[in-house]
């Protein structure tokens, strides 16, 4: 084949360190259009993001050109850096050390989406812990629940 050709839907899932109550609805909104920016750097695209304040999901349509790990990372990073210069509240501000990855096929996309859209209705009544052990069981990954948290 001439060329390559990708359909790569990730379903993204991280908290803040040792889940803490820190995205503060005031930066909600802001920051996950400074994602979706740095989504676009990576000639990726961010199709939804939602959470609380303890949690981030993103549904993003990824580039073949980088890798998964490196693409966190720089969320991670990038998004740290500007939420610890939204106020000194914000200055201790730091991501868990790791992440959830799940692929989505494509008839799947607005499930997901709804899903994302629904963090906060959701989470009334499921505690983040069980809801990330449902998609470690419903996506079949092996986990040992002494590294999973931090």
């Amino acid at each position: 084949m001439a060329q390559t050709l990708v359909s790569l839907y990730i379903h993204i899932i991280f908290s803040t360190k040792h889940r803490a109550d820190l995205l503060l609805p005031e930066i909600e909104n802001k920051l996950f259009a400074y994602i979706g920016g740095i989504s676009n750097n990576n000639q990726s695209k961010l199709l939804a993001a939602n959470g609380t304040m303890n949690h981030i999901h993103l549904l993003v349509s990824m580039s073949k050109n980088i890798k998964l790990s490196e693409f966190v990372g720089d969320i991670k990073r990038d998004s740290s850096k500007w939420i610890k210069a939204q106020g000194d509240k914000y200055k201790k501000f730091q991501w868990q050390d790791g992440y959830g990855a799940f692929s989505v096929g494509y008839t799947q996309l607005d499930g997901v989406k709804k899903y994302i859209a629904n963090q906060k209705t959701h989470h009334a009544k499921v505690s983040f812990e069980d809801e990330f052990r449902y998609f470690l069981k419903k996506y079949n990954v092996t986990y040992d629940e002494r590294y999973v948290w931090d």
